[in-house]
């Protein structure tokens, strides 16, 4: 696997044993497939965008008082190339990278550009535990059955993933269609925890903790947050996620839960301003962190 040196590597790690593929526990992998963007684009340089962004993040975590990236390495994979790739042949070549990586016993941390690639790391997951449920932070549902006739569409990926059995917990949404909203009702393996409930719901985050099994996929829309915490996404939504809720869910999940992989996705960068792809690079160190902890 070729990966990166700490000129380009996350958080700009300097040891070699701490950010070689050999050695490390955590393996960052880039999926810059941008095809089906239906509002703002430019998430194809979200990924590294976010690598670039974790370079000035600390590598001291003043909530977890210590250098996370030190219990278990954290190595940076060159990007997936898909060129003359999309749709189907897109998700069987991350399907096929994720594999790789689990099979050597590493933990996948995917950064995306849009939501598509989601289905194909959690095929590759759901190899390894059968039994895997995603949570989903998201404005969106993504439950179309299709979208401008594509079914690989970033709007249909959750759509296509509770369609190969794997149960869903939503977190964050505000912004769907009505079949979306059907079809939520009428399953049994969705579970949607709409914004405007989240707001009225003090016990919020121990009712989404019941809905999820022992082995979680952690799959982070980075619309699902408030735009005045992350402003470059591809398709906003008022009233988000804030950070320390969304912390505190995720710190939970965490530590009750398998977590058996995680990505970050939709973040569409905006000329002079670094904070989305910061704040998203502090977002996936705070995670490895937690889950390096509990390991």
């Amino acid at each position: 696997m070729k990966y990166y040196n700490h000129k380009k590597n996350f958080l700009a790690i300097q040891e070699e044993e701490f950010c070689s593929y050999k050695t490390s526990k955590f393996v960052i992998q880039s999926a810059p497939y941008e095809y089906t963007s239906s509002y703002l684009s430019g998430s194809d340089k979200g990924p590294e965008a976010m690598i670039k962004a974790s370079q000035f993040v600390e590598l001291y975590d003043e909530e977890l008082d210590m250098e996370s990236y030190k219990l278990g390495g954290i190595c940076t994979l060159h990007p997936m190339d898909f060129k003359n790739k999309v749709d189907e042949k897109a998700v069987k070549l991350i399907e096929k990278e994720t594999r790789k990586i689990i099979e050597d016993g590493k933990f996948p941390v995917t950064l995306g550009a849009e939501h598509t690639i989601s289905l194909g790391v959690v095929k590759a997951v759901k190899e390894k535990y059968n039994d895997v449920c995603v949570l989903q932070i998201d404005a969106h549902s993504d439950l179309r059955e299709s979208y401008h006739d594509n079914p690989y569409s970033h709007a249909s990926v959750m759509y296509r993933i509770q369609e190969i059995g794997v149960p869903l917990t939503q977190i964050g949404i505000r912004a769907q269609c009505i079949e979306e909203s059907d079809l939520i009702k009428s399953s049994k393996h969705i579970h949607t925890f709409y914004i405007h409930d989240i707001r009225k719901n003090p016990n919020w985050m121990t009712e989404a903790l019941k809905s999820l099994g022992k082995n979680v996929y952690i799959s982070i829309d980075a619309d699902g947050f408030d735009p005045a915490v992350v402003p470059a996404v591809g398709t906003a939504e008022p009233n988000g996620l804030f950070w320390n809720e969304t912390l505190e869910f995720l710190k939970l999940v965490i530590q009750k839960k398998n977590i058996v992989g995680f990505d970050v996705v939709e973040i569409a960068p905006i000329k002079g301003s670094i904070l989305s792809e910061y704040t998203m690079a502090k977002l996936i160190y705070r995670l490895i962190g937690y889950i390096s902890i509990k390991k």
